[in-house]
């Protein structure tokens, strides 16, 4: 049976015990379309479970326009979740599938999710709406205002012609006009906004990094070029098998892993990135375990952490996760990768060129052929790291939005 919008129980599980609040708490509802847990999704958990054990004053709940992997965890960090079952095809749809022709090819089903999003949220005892995805904003910004709800986005995606197609690019800005407040993930995505917004990185839990105090564990064995993240066009899987060739000539014993699956119908991009690793004659050096639960494991056993997206990232939130873990990375200079690895003498990383392939395997061979050297960087990186990234930041700056957008016209309380 679907689960009926806003009714579903909360959890049985108890949330985290926070201080009894001292006023009406400002009460949030983040909606997003999928429950798949992509790296928008899993910065909202990271989010949502800061924001539960520290903000008195706040209610978090969740709507969710799909069914998924994200409903029990975010109900395990305390917050409830609704289901609203809408058109399948608009929530698998590509970025291509929301704007243009494919906008009109599923007109139906966005005007029908439009009005049960209106419906849900008009019955909703909430002050914000809070949208944490590009179909989100689309399908929730305008039903939100008819609703009579405050609108806050937080921005996940470059509204730009080399992210999106142009009539997506044309189509969020001019919707995203309408919130009262806009987060962006990197200072490169608030440029393409076309709006004032306020920066908050996707910060990381402290578990996620190998606290400063600590050695970081050795690294036994063949040296591992690993990638994580989902397969997509977009991540530079492609671009790392590629590049392999040039780094095996160097250093014959290294071997590749692939970390992450195909989302939102990549599977068949997921299988060109196999073929070619068999034309280049490679593929008996690549490992492909998927998607994993906890990339940590992952990360400690690499001696380099391959970014390479061939457009320009919003922000690169695997970049950050392999430093907080002491590992030495090789990213593409574009987006917001910039302002997490910085750039000369004391950059974190190194940077390449975004799809510049024979830059990436000289990149990863310099890393290979002085491992002790990029291990010293990698040590200070995370110690900066740990000061700049972490979750606490993040949920002071979304928060403080929240309550800003909420601040003037907010509901009286019955």
């Amino acid at each position: 049976m679907a689960r009926g919008p806003l009714t579903r129980p909360a959890p049985t599980r108890p949330p985290p015990t926070r201080p009894a609040p001292t006023r009406p708490p400002l009460r949030v509802l983040v909606v997003d379309h999928t429950a798949e847990p992509g790296g928008a999704e899993l910065a909202l958990l990271r989010l949502c479970r800061e924001l539960v054990t520290t903000a008195d004053d706040l209610e978090v709940r969740a709507l969710l326009l799909s069914d998924g992997p994200l409903v029990d965890r975010l109900e395990a960090v305390g917050v409830p979740v609704d289901v609203l079952a809408v058109a399948r095809d608009v929530v698998t749809a590509s970025r291509y599938g929301l704007s243009g022709g494919g906008a009109l090819r599923r007109l139906r089903g966005v005007a029908r999710t439009q009005v049960a999003l209106w419906r849900a949220l008009r019955r909703a005892d909430i002050d914000v709406v809070h949208t944490t995805s590009l179909k989100a904003h689309l399908l929730a910004t305008v039903p939100a205002l008819a609703a009579r709800r405050r609108v806050v986005w937080y921005a996940h995606d470059r509204v730009a012609p080399d992210y999106l197609p142009w009539p997506a690019v044309l189509l969020v800005r001019a919707v995203g006009r309408l919130p009262r407040a806009v987060i962006a993930n990197s200072r490169a995505t608030a440029a393409t906004l076309g709006r004032a917004a306020v920066v908050a990185y996707p910060g990381l839990d402290p578990d996620q990094a190998i606290a400063p105090s600590l050695p970081v564990p050795p690294r036994a064995g063949a040296p591992v070029v690993g990638i994580v993240g989902r397969v997509s066009p977009t991540k530079g899987q492609l671009e790392l098998v590629r590049a392999a060739p040039r780094v095996l000539e160097r250093h014959p014993g290294a071997r590749f892993r692939v970390v992450g699956g195909p989302m939102f119908g990549a599977a068949d991009h997921l299988a060109r990135v196999r073929a070619e690793a068999e034309r280049l004659g490679v593929a008996e050096r690549f490992a492909w375990p998927g998607t994993v639960p906890d990339t940590r494991a992952e990360l400690d056993a690499m001696a380099v952490c391959v970014h390479a997206s061939p457009v320009p990232e919003p922000f690169g939130q695997v970049v950050v996760e392999a430093l907080a873990r002491g590992v030495p990375v090789v990213a593409t200079d574009a987006g917001g990768v910039p302002e997490i690895v910085g750039r000369g003498p004391h950059a974190l990383g190194a940077l390449v060129p975004p799809g510049d392939v024979a830059a990436l395997a000289d990149a990863i061979v310099a890393v290979l052929d002085d491992l002790p050297a990029a291990a010293r960087r990698a040590d200070r990186a995370r110690r900066v790291v740990a000061e700049r990234f972490g979750v606490a930041g993040t949920a002071r700056v979304v928060s403080a939005a929240w309550r800003d957008a909420a601040r003037r016209g907010r509901r009286r309380r019955p």
